[in-house]
């Protein structure tokens, strides 16, 4: 099996180039089926759920050319079913979004409920209450939502909480339906926005995307683009935590600043020296980190992605540290592996309190979901001894060559298959 083996204590320094967002890029991949015309996505990342959402487009008919790792182009023209295959969309949890955008083109459209990192409940009520204001009838049923319509009308639609997953996918079905849609209290993270923006260039009449309120007027039809994803927040958030964990100093390339303001104003009250450019941020770690309170919300407010992240950072600052999460129920699963290796963390009800223990100590340690692995990965680097991480299927789902960018950072860290392979490591650089 597949893991991490790092010998910690290492300062990473240099400079890290950011893929592209994989938030934004399954939204932008679903938007591409509605034309039948060529529609090309560049600064693809290269991971595990991007490559099995890419399958399952394929798998439904649709022409699909892999120009190369990071670009793709799809054309809609020859897609032969509106059921999306349960093999592939049980791995990953935008698989609805082929709901909204089959809908709104096809009028039908069926497919697997969501799967994904279990770090809490994922309600498709919201998009239910979406398409069915459009004109859909949706059914749920042996692990599948089925949605169709006669026709799709556009409506006023407000909705309960800000989803990013239900504003995406009614906005997706909203494109093509008669007349104009209005969508209140709807999310505005930057990868709504970048949906928004390709499916303007494919012809689409969105405005609004970035607050909280999106108007649509319905287009009979979308064409083809070339479209390029805008960098993933989170993965450079997670270097910019890795370097102040750390006591390094990193350069990252390739970011949109203003995307990473909540990252970089924590990382500033604890200490460390964050420098901005037009394309990329600097941090420079703190002497001493100073503890500090999170609270996650929806953008522009702390992202809950980024929160296990910082959990690790916390760990070893100076001081009682807190993390609120508002967003997902059982996002502190990775605090029990944390506490092995030496950290003194308490999770009350949907908070975890955190008594700064100045250093961790190596353990061998599992991933229980995406971003936690990436923390237990920062709590590794900054540890001392050797650390590994288990079961790390989960951070190839939303990381590229991971352990490669590190070490480009000066880090000790392999991806290991074996025991012997890790024995061969710890001897290496032991």
């Amino acid at each position: 099996m597949e893991r991490y083996v790092i010998k910690g204590g290492t300062p990473l320094t240099g400079e890290v180039e950011i893929g592209g967002a994989k938030n934004a890029a399954l939204g932008l991949l679903a938007a591409a089926v509605m034309a039948n015309e060529d529609v090309t996505i560049e600064n693809l990342p290269d991971v595990s759920d991007i490559n099995h959402l890419i399958d399952a487009i394929e798998a439904t008919g649709a022409t699909v050319n892999r120009v190369d790792r990071h670009t793709v182009t799809i054309n809609g023209s020859t897609i032969k079913s509106h059921i999306v295959d349960y093999e592939q969309m049980r791995k990953i949890r935008a698989s609805y979004y082929l709901l909204g955008a089959f809908l709104g083109k096809m009028k039908k459209a069926e497919v697997a409920l969501p799967g994904g990192c279990a770090i809490g409940s994922r309600p498709i009520d919201l998009h239910q209450k979406g398409f069915e204001a459009l004109g859909a009838e949706c059914i749920v049923d042996h692990g599948f939502i089925s949605a169709h319509a006669t026709q799709l009308v556009g409506q006023h639609i407000f909705f309960d909480t800000a989803s990013v997953g239900a504003t995406i996918n009614v906005m997706l079905a909203a494109v093509m339906a008669e007349g104009r849609t209005v969508m209140e209290n709807v999310a505005k993270e930057p990868h709504v926005v970048d949906v928004a923006n390709m499916l303007n260039s494919m012809g689409a009449n969105i405005r609004g995307a970035g607050t909280d309120k999106i108007r649509i007027t319905g287009v009979p039809e979308l064409h083809g683009t070339v479209y390029s994803t805008i960098p993933d927040q989170i993965e450079a958030g997670t270097f910019m935590c890795a370097a102040a964990a750390t006591g390094g100093e990193v350069l990252i390339r390739n970011v949109i600043p203003r995307h990473l303001e909540s990252i970089s104003s924590k990382l500033m009250e604890m200490g460390c020296v964050v420098i901005e450019y037009d394309d990329a941020v600097k941090v420079v770690a703190a002497e001493e980190l100073r503890a500090c309170k999170i609270k996650t919300l929806p953008y522009p407010g702390f992202p809950t992605d980024m929160q296990p992240q910082f959990a690790a950072v916390m760990s070893i600052a100076n001081g009682n540290s807190t993390i609120t999460e508002t967003i997902f129920e059982n996002r502190f699963k990775y605090v029990a592996e944390l506490n092995r290796m030496g950290a003194m963390i308490k999770v009350e009800n949907t908070t975890a309190f955190f008594t700064g223990v100045g250093g961790l100590q190596g353990a061998e340690v599992t991933a229980p979901d995406l971003r936690a692995g990436a923390a237990l990965v920062i709590a590794g680097l900054s540890a001392d001894g050797f650390t590994t991480v288990d079961d790390i299927v989960y951070i190839k789902r939303g990381y590229e060559h991971f352990s490669e960018k590190l070490r480009g950072l000066g880090a000790d860290i392999q991806k290991v298959n074996t025991d012997e392979e890790e024995q061969k490591f710890k001897l290496k650089v032991g």
